[in-house]
Protein backbone atom coordinates (compact mmCIF):
# COMPACT_ATOMS: atom_id res chain seq x y z
CA UNK A 1 0.00 0.00 0.00
CA UNK A 2 2.76 2.66 -1.41
CA UNK A 3 0.42 4.29 -3.76
CA UNK A 4 -2.06 6.95 -2.90
CA UNK A 5 -5.66 6.51 -3.97
CA UNK A 6 -8.16 9.42 -4.75
CA UNK A 7 -11.89 8.94 -5.14
CA UNK A 8 -15.35 10.82 -4.51
CA UNK A 9 -17.00 9.51 -1.20
CA UNK A 10 -19.90 11.44 -1.30
CA UNK A 11 -21.27 10.53 -4.89
CA UNK A 12 -21.02 11.94 -8.51
CA UNK A 13 -23.43 10.83 -10.57
CA UNK A 14 -26.02 14.36 -9.83
CA UNK A 15 -25.19 17.92 -8.53
CA UNK A 16 -25.62 18.31 -5.05
CA UNK A 17 -25.09 21.21 -2.63
CA UNK A 18 -21.66 19.83 -1.59
CA UNK A 19 -19.17 16.88 -2.74
CA UNK A 20 -16.43 15.20 -0.24
CA UNK A 21 -13.54 13.80 -2.47
CA UNK A 22 -10.95 11.42 -0.65
CA UNK A 23 -7.54 10.80 -0.67
CA UNK A 24 -5.64 8.66 1.57
CA UNK A 25 -1.82 7.17 1.19
CA UNK A 26 1.73 7.94 1.68
CA UNK A 27 2.04 11.12 -0.61
CA UNK A 28 -1.36 12.66 0.46
CA UNK A 29 0.25 16.11 1.84
CA UNK A 30 2.42 15.99 -1.10
CA UNK A 31 -0.65 16.18 -3.71
CA UNK A 32 -2.69 18.11 -1.71
CA UNK A 33 -0.14 20.70 -1.25
CA UNK A 34 0.46 21.16 -5.34
CA UNK A 35 -3.72 21.87 -5.79
CA UNK A 36 -4.29 23.53 -2.38
CA UNK A 37 -3.65 27.20 -1.22
CA UNK A 38 -4.65 27.43 2.28
CA UNK A 39 -3.59 26.61 5.95
CA UNK A 40 -2.33 22.99 6.36
CA UNK A 41 -4.38 21.50 9.67
CA UNK A 42 -2.83 19.92 12.32
CA UNK A 43 -4.50 15.86 12.88
CA UNK A 44 -8.82 16.35 13.16
CA UNK A 45 -9.20 19.83 11.99
CA UNK A 46 -10.98 21.69 9.70
CA UNK A 47 -9.28 24.69 7.19
CA UNK A 48 -10.25 26.89 4.29
CA UNK A 49 -9.08 27.29 1.34
CA UNK A 50 -9.05 27.26 -2.41
CA UNK A 51 -8.40 24.98 -5.20
CA UNK A 52 -6.24 25.94 -8.20
CA UNK A 53 -5.34 24.06 -11.43
CA UNK A 54 -2.05 25.97 -11.87
CA UNK A 55 -2.87 29.72 -11.94
CA UNK A 56 -6.80 29.45 -12.79
CA UNK A 57 -9.30 28.97 -9.52
CA UNK A 58 -11.17 26.21 -9.74
CA UNK A 59 -13.60 26.14 -6.22
CA UNK A 60 -13.44 27.22 -2.74
CA UNK A 61 -12.98 24.62 -0.02
CA UNK A 62 -13.20 22.86 3.26
CA UNK A 63 -10.30 20.41 3.95
CA UNK A 64 -10.68 17.93 6.74
CA UNK A 65 -7.01 16.87 7.87
CA UNK A 66 -6.81 13.05 9.42
CA UNK A 67 -2.49 13.16 8.83
CA UNK A 68 -1.68 11.37 12.02
CA UNK A 69 0.06 12.30 15.12
CA UNK A 70 3.53 11.64 16.59
CA UNK A 71 3.69 9.48 19.57
CA UNK A 72 7.22 8.75 20.55
CA UNK A 73 8.72 7.02 17.20
CA UNK A 74 5.81 6.16 16.14
CA UNK A 75 2.91 8.44 13.68
CA UNK A 76 -0.44 7.09 15.20
CA UNK A 77 -3.05 7.57 12.68
CA UNK A 78 -6.77 7.89 14.77
CA UNK A 79 -8.84 7.38 11.00
CA UNK A 80 -11.38 5.33 9.78
CA UNK A 81 -8.06 3.76 7.64
CA UNK A 82 -5.24 4.10 8.87
CA UNK A 83 -3.10 6.02 6.81
CA UNK A 84 -2.95 10.18 6.16
CA UNK A 85 -6.33 10.91 4.92
CA UNK A 86 -7.68 14.18 4.14
CA UNK A 87 -11.41 14.85 2.51
CA UNK A 88 -12.30 17.97 0.23
CA UNK A 89 -15.27 19.42 1.01
CA UNK A 90 -16.18 21.56 -2.45
CA UNK A 91 -19.15 22.71 -4.37
CA UNK A 92 -21.08 19.80 -5.26
CA UNK A 93 -21.36 20.35 -9.41
CA UNK A 94 -20.39 17.60 -11.67
CA UNK A 95 -17.64 19.23 -13.67
CA UNK A 96 -16.10 20.94 -10.54
CA UNK A 97 -16.18 17.90 -8.76
CA UNK A 98 -14.90 15.65 -11.08
CA UNK A 99 -12.12 18.32 -12.00
CA UNK A 100 -10.57 18.55 -8.15
CA UNK A 101 -10.84 14.49 -8.72
CA UNK A 102 -8.85 15.12 -12.23
CA UNK A 103 -6.16 17.28 -10.09
CA UNK A 104 -5.50 14.68 -7.73
CA UNK A 105 -5.31 11.62 -9.75
CA UNK A 106 -2.87 13.97 -12.30
CA UNK A 107 -0.67 15.28 -9.66
CA UNK A 108 0.30 11.17 -8.71
CA UNK A 109 -2.96 9.67 -7.05
CA UNK A 110 -4.82 7.07 -8.70
CA UNK A 111 -8.39 6.32 -8.60
CA UNK A 112 -9.26 4.12 -5.35
CA UNK A 113 -10.99 0.57 -6.57
CA UNK A 114 -14.33 -0.03 -5.31
CA UNK A 115 -13.88 -0.88 -1.64
CA UNK A 116 -10.30 0.10 -1.16
CA UNK A 117 -10.62 2.21 1.86
CA UNK A 118 -12.45 -0.37 3.84
CA UNK A 119 -9.81 -2.85 2.44
CA UNK A 120 -7.09 -0.74 3.79
CA UNK A 121 -8.63 -0.09 7.10
CA UNK A 122 -9.18 -3.89 7.60
CA UNK A 123 -5.26 -4.70 6.27
CA UNK A 124 -4.16 -1.80 8.69
CA UNK A 125 -6.01 -3.23 11.57
CA UNK A 126 -8.86 -0.47 11.48
CA UNK A 127 -11.49 -2.80 11.14
CA UNK A 128 -11.79 -6.59 11.62
CA UNK A 129 -13.94 -8.71 8.82
CA UNK A 130 -17.34 -9.04 10.45
CA UNK A 131 -17.09 -4.82 10.67
CA UNK A 132 -15.70 -4.43 7.16
CA UNK A 133 -18.59 -6.69 5.97
CA UNK A 134 -21.51 -4.49 8.06
CA UNK A 135 -20.52 -1.43 6.11
CA UNK A 136 -20.88 -3.29 2.25
CA UNK A 137 -24.18 -4.07 4.21
CA UNK A 138 -24.98 -1.02 5.17
CA UNK A 139 -24.38 0.65 2.15
CA UNK A 140 -26.29 -2.04 0.09
CA UNK A 141 -29.10 -1.57 2.79
CA UNK A 142 -32.54 -1.20 0.90
CA UNK A 143 -34.69 -1.40 4.36
CA UNK A 144 -34.24 0.15 7.89
CA UNK A 145 -34.15 -3.57 9.02
CA UNK A 146 -31.20 -4.21 7.06
CA UNK A 147 -29.67 -0.90 8.34
CA UNK A 148 -30.11 -1.35 11.75
CA UNK A 149 -28.69 -4.76 11.53
CA UNK A 150 -25.68 -3.79 9.76
CA UNK A 151 -25.43 -1.18 12.36
CA UNK A 152 -25.42 -3.45 15.54
CA UNK A 153 -23.21 -5.33 13.46
CA UNK A 154 -20.45 -2.79 12.79
CA UNK A 155 -20.77 -1.35 16.24
CA UNK A 156 -19.08 -4.85 17.19
CA UNK A 157 -21.58 -6.98 18.97
CA UNK A 158 -20.87 -10.24 16.81
CA UNK A 159 -16.98 -9.39 17.36
CA UNK A 160 -17.35 -9.01 21.08
CA UNK A 161 -19.07 -12.51 21.05
CA UNK A 162 -16.30 -14.26 19.13
CA UNK A 163 -13.28 -12.10 20.71
CA UNK A 164 -14.96 -13.84 24.49
CA UNK A 165 -15.39 -17.25 22.42
CA UNK A 166 -11.92 -17.07 21.24
CA UNK A 167 -10.38 -15.72 24.77
CA UNK A 168 -12.56 -18.78 26.58
CA UNK A 169 -10.87 -21.04 24.08
CA UNK A 170 -7.58 -19.95 24.83
CA UNK A 171 -8.47 -20.35 28.24
CA UNK A 172 -9.00 -23.77 28.59
CA UNK A 173 -6.29 -24.54 26.47
CA UNK A 174 -3.54 -22.88 29.09
CA UNK A 175 -4.76 -24.19 32.45
CA UNK A 176 -5.46 -27.79 30.53
CA UNK A 177 -1.43 -27.21 29.59
CA UNK A 178 -0.54 -26.42 33.21
CA UNK A 179 -2.60 -29.57 34.43
CA UNK A 180 -0.49 -32.08 32.00
CA UNK A 181 2.73 -30.29 32.47
CA UNK A 182 3.04 -29.68 36.31
CA UNK A 183 0.70 -32.20 37.58
CA UNK A 184 2.64 -32.38 40.91
CA UNK A 185 1.70 -28.80 42.15
CA UNK A 186 -1.32 -28.74 44.34
CA UNK A 187 -1.69 -24.93 43.53
CA UNK A 188 -2.64 -25.71 40.42
CA UNK A 189 -6.79 -26.12 39.68
CA UNK A 190 -7.35 -29.18 38.52
CA UNK A 191 -8.45 -29.67 35.24
CA UNK A 192 -10.71 -32.41 35.42
CA UNK A 193 -13.51 -34.00 33.19
CA UNK A 194 -16.63 -32.31 34.72
CA UNK A 195 -14.82 -28.93 34.70
CA UNK A 196 -14.29 -29.47 31.12
CA UNK A 197 -17.53 -30.77 29.82
CA UNK A 198 -19.59 -27.97 31.89
CA UNK A 199 -17.06 -25.57 29.95
CA UNK A 200 -17.70 -27.82 26.86
CA UNK A 201 -21.28 -26.64 27.19
CA UNK A 202 -20.89 -22.56 28.03
CA UNK A 203 -18.88 -22.74 24.71
CA UNK A 204 -21.59 -24.92 22.61
CA UNK A 205 -24.19 -22.06 24.15
CA UNK A 206 -21.86 -19.28 22.78
CA UNK A 207 -21.46 -20.85 19.73
CA UNK A 208 -25.29 -20.95 18.93
CA UNK A 209 -25.41 -17.31 20.27
CA UNK A 210 -22.73 -16.56 17.39
CA UNK A 211 -24.83 -18.73 15.26
CA UNK A 212 -27.88 -17.57 15.16
CA UNK A 213 -27.07 -13.61 15.30
CA UNK A 214 -25.38 -14.45 12.06
CA UNK A 215 -28.15 -16.35 10.49
CA UNK A 216 -30.64 -13.63 11.36
CA UNK A 217 -28.70 -10.90 9.82
CA UNK A 218 -28.13 -12.82 6.57
CA UNK A 219 -32.01 -13.69 6.75
CA UNK A 220 -33.14 -10.21 6.69
CA UNK A 221 -31.20 -9.53 3.49
CA UNK A 222 -31.64 -12.47 1.77
CA UNK A 223 -35.42 -11.80 1.96
CA UNK A 224 -35.30 -8.57 0.28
Amino acid sequence: MNDTIAAISSGSRINQPISIIRLAGPRTLDIIRKIFKGKIGRDHTITYGYIYDGQYLIDEVLVMWFLGFKEGDKIIYNNYVGEPIIEINCHGGIVVTNKILELLLSNGARMAEPGEFTRRAFLNGKLDLIKAEAIHDLIMSKTITQVKASVNRFKGKTSDLIDKFINKISLIIGMAEVNIDYPEYDDVEQFTNNKMLDVIIDLEKKLSEIIKISEDSRYIFWRC
